[in-house]
């Protein structure tokens, strides 16, 4: 989501592995003092899609940034089981991925409502939709379909869903949240739910990690506010699905503990073009980041990261 960012399959020490999230295809609160880099969606950080007056979509889609996708989709599954069965995806339930971004989660979501389910993939950003569609058709789901849509406007039927899911969305567009979880209310059937994952970037946090990489969280924040977004939307998503007339059902938050692998980088790397482009950061402090990964990658101890996410349910009467 991350959070809300970076979830991926973790053991339950906290650590991980690659082959973590290759099982779980197959099967299926702590604050350290020194702030962290790392952030969805999706997710956590992570921009999962924009509607159209919104910014423009601030995470570049490079392979490594699909893997990541791929590590949150999976650990999702198993942090979130309980509220995601209790939210009513279970087998034969039409679920709705709005800022689906390249439907990681939608993959694994079509596993979960199984072949008499549906998922319905919504994404506005041409390039995350075409990364979606190769990734579907790579997984070998036959139950997703994609299409064309904003948050606020994303063309399905109203009342024509069991569960309306946004995870890491709302974060980035700023002044538009209540619309967006307004629209989302109107889309599930009378007693489905509207599901919604986010992050408090603020509260990322990180030992054991380079030094110079010890302002990256607080410019991606920075970065997130100058655009008018709010870094920590994940605390105000009970009043958004209250004020959208619908009843909280759930509403918890949680701390994932990472040890991240070498290659692993989060949101604010993907955005550095963004950020560059909004005078978030400079030239200097991009290739002083990067030569601080590089150095991070070859490191003998791993930086741990703790990664705070919000789950929160509203239930349509």
């Amino acid at each position: 989501m991350l959070v809300n960012g970076l979830n991926p399959k973790c053991r339950e020490s906290g650590t991980l592995s690659w082959d973590d999230t290759r099982m779980a295809r197959r099967r299926r609160g702590v604050s350290p003092s020194r702030p962290g880099w790392i952030g969805r969606k999706r997710d956590i950080g992570l921009s999962q899609s924009d509607t159209s007056a919104m910014s423009e979509y601030a995470l570049a889609l490079s392979e490594a940034e699909v893997g990541r996708y791929r590590l949150m989709a999976a650990n999702a599954l198993r942090l979130e089981a309980a509220h995601l069965r209790d939210a009513g995806v279970v087998p034969g339930a039409v679920v709705a991925d709005v800022g689906c971004g390249p439907a990681a989660m939608s993959v694994e979501l079509a596993a979960e409502v199984g072949p008499t389910g549906r998922v319905i993939g919504i994404e506005r950003d041409e390039r995350a939709l075409a990364t979606a569609r190769s990734l579907v058709e790579r997984s070998g789901v036959d139950n997703v379909e994609l299409r064309a849509g904003t948050a606020e406007e994303t063309g399905i039927q109203p009342g024509s869903v069991d569960v309306a899911m946004m995870r890491h969305v709302l974060a980035h567009n700023g002044g538009h949240e209540q619309s967006i979880v307004d629209h989302l209310a109107t889309l599930p059937r009378a007693g489905g739910t509207v599901y919604l994952v986010d992050v408090d970037l603020t509260a990322l946090r990180m030992i054991d990690a380079d030094p110079e990489l010890d302002d990256l969280a607080e410019r991606y924040a920075r970065f997130h506010a100058m655009r008018g977004n709010d870094p920590r939307m994940g605390l105000r998503l009970g009043h958004l699905l209250r004020a959208a007339g619908l009843e909280v059902a759930s509403f918890t938050g949680t701390y994932t503990i990472i040890e991240a692998p070498p290659g692993m980088r989060p949101p604010a790397w993907a955005a550095r073009e963004a950020m560059l482009a909004d005078g978030a950061a400079t030239t200097e402090d991009v290739e002083r980041w990067r030569a601080a990964f590089s150095r991070s990658d070859a490191a003998a101890t791993r930086p741990t990261i703790f990664a705070p996410s919000f789950v929160a349910v509203g239930r349509r009467p």
